[in-house]
């Protein structure tokens, strides 16, 4: 392979911002000249927080990474997801990694995943803004007061282009921490910039939020409950490219939206309540190609929640790695309108998936895939395929039950129905059935199909894996001799 066949771009180092020297590490086109790159803190695993190490850059093909581990020798390196089946060369404490392009990955020495080395190679950003015009607020490294921010954007003058925020590579910090972001504005974050604090896109449309750099929020206390991003009553919303530091809630909250695109985000969080993205009375909503490794769950797609009133419709999460230190990798179905006949969540897809950990100490929240209709909710029209679920701690592989949990639904659920999981492989060690289970006669599971799953090499046996529970009609496992799909 010759040295330009590849694209490759390496963030500016941003001064100041929180490092890691658990590894040091380089990338290089083949064949070409090594660059150093900055290993981020990230915390993770809020049972017990600790600090592992991150690197991001962009490229268009095939790079080799050197990565040293700076105390002790490695006689082992693994690379997950296992479905990438890249390998590491190893010598005493220096290992070198191939990859054949984009890639989102975490690289575990000996057997640690709490002091790992996540590695984000990121597709080329192909349309960067302009960083001079008229339409355009550049922001140098520094503190920026939210509303002079929103004050200048105001006095843009229209055009066919959104008005755009550069932030450009260096430490930024809001004050206050959010900004309100407005219709027809585009908020790009460049690779090397690092933002303490958040953005809020509240009754907007024509937002979108992009780029290669940093959200760092650890500054931040828990009782605050600030957001990476908050979108309320907006739709045409799109987010791409960035990665969330220790968020003090979630990544991403979702009320009563619509036409939301997410791509390429990366998470970490280790507080309580600290989701992935979660989602409340939404519709049309696409998640493609993220990385997110959280203390609670990482996507969870609810409908009626406090201020947000509605069903939740037409939900993807494509092509994505989910990481759950605490709770689900993906969880359906708890909130809704308790008080009224219900809402509706339905047409939802998870495809091409890998899902690395599963860890919750309370049965009650057990379920790597798991759909707890509460609230008079219906869940319906729900298809899992093509997903690879590595060894995890503890929990289940399945969990679907109408439920009252006194402690979030005043009223259970109404009815899951038409649920299929086709070409699901699980390879490990926690073997706890998983459970379907109905509340009572006109509360119900109904037509769940298993097609193609498998637990360490074999099918899934009904009888043996899953217990069944009353009120549960049309359970069947369907045979067809195909093999889940690699990424």
């Amino acid at each position: 392979m010759q040295e330009a066949n590849t694209e490759l771009v390496v963030y500016p180092v941003p001064e100041g911002a929180a490092g890691n020297p658990d590894f040091s590490v380089k990338v290089r086109r083949p064949q070409g000249e090594w660059q150093p790159l900055f290993c981020h803190n990230v915390k993770v695993d809020m049972h017990e927080v600790r600090n592992a190490s991150m690197v991001s850059f962009d490229c268009s093909g095939p790079v080799e990474l050197e990565i040293v581990k700076n105390d002790g020798i490695v006689k082992e390196a693994v690379i997950r997801p296992l479905s990438a089946d890249i390998n590491c060369e190893c010598e005493r404490n220096v290992m070198l990694l191939r990859l054949d392009g984009p890639r989102q990955l975490s690289l575990e020495a000996d057997g640690e995943r709490f002091h790992n080395l996540h590695i984000f190679a990121n597709p080329m950003d192909e349309n960067i803004p302009a960083i001079a015009g008229p339409e355009v607020l550049t922001l140098e490294a520094g503190t920026h007061v939210t509303a002079e921010i929103q004050e200048i954007l105001a006095s843009l003058p229209a055009a066919e282009k959104p008005k755009v925020v550069y932030f450009a590579p260096g430490i930024h910090r809001l004050d206050p921490a959010r900004l309100e972001v407005p219709s027809n504005t585009l908020i790009y974050v460049a690779g090397g910039a690092v933002i303490y604090g958040g953005f809020i896109c509240s009754h907007v449309h024509d937002v979108q939020i992009r780029g290669r750099g940093v959200l760092f929020m650890s500054d931040f206390e828990k009782t605050t409950y600030y957001r990476g991003v908050e979108i309320s009553y907006s739709r045409n919303i799109s987010i791409e490219g960035i990665t969330v530091i220790d968020p003090p809630h979630y990544t991403v909250l979702l009320g009563q939206s619509e036409r939301i695109d997410i791509r390429n985000i990366k998470t970490f969080s280790a507080r309580g309540w600290s989701d992935g993205i979660d989602m409340m009375a939404c519709s049309d909503v696409k998640i493609d190609s993220v990385f997110l490794r959280t203390s609670d769950d990482c996507i969870a797609i609810y409908a009626s929640r406090g201020d947000y009133q509605g069903d939740t419709r037409r939900v993807a999460v494509t092509r994505s790695i989910l990481w759950a230190d605490v709770a689900h990798p993906a969880n359906i179905g708890t909130h809704g309108n308790h008080e009224g006949n219900g809402d509706v969540i339905e047409d939802i897809l998870f495809h091409d998936i890998d899902i690395l950990e599963h860890h919750e100490p309370q049965p009650d929240y057990w379920g790597c895939l798991a759909i707890n209709a509460g609230d008079n909710n219906t869940v319906q029209n729900v298809t899992y395929e093509d997903i690879r679920i590595e060894p995890f701690e503890l929990g289940e592989l399945f969990n679907l039950r109408v439920l009252q949990n006194l402690k979030y639904n005043p009223a259970p659920g109404k009815i899951i129905r038409n649920i299929l999981f086709r070409n699901i492989c699980y390879s490990g060690s926690c073997t706890n059935p998983s459970q379907i289970a109905g509340y009572d006669e006109t509360h119900r599971v109904e037509n769940v199909r298993f097609e193609n799953v498998t637990i360490n090499g074999r099918l899934m046996d009904l009888s043996q894996d899953v217990v069944i529970g009353a009120y549960v009609s049309k359970v069947k496992r369907q045979i067809h001799r195909l093999s889940p799909s690699s990424k």
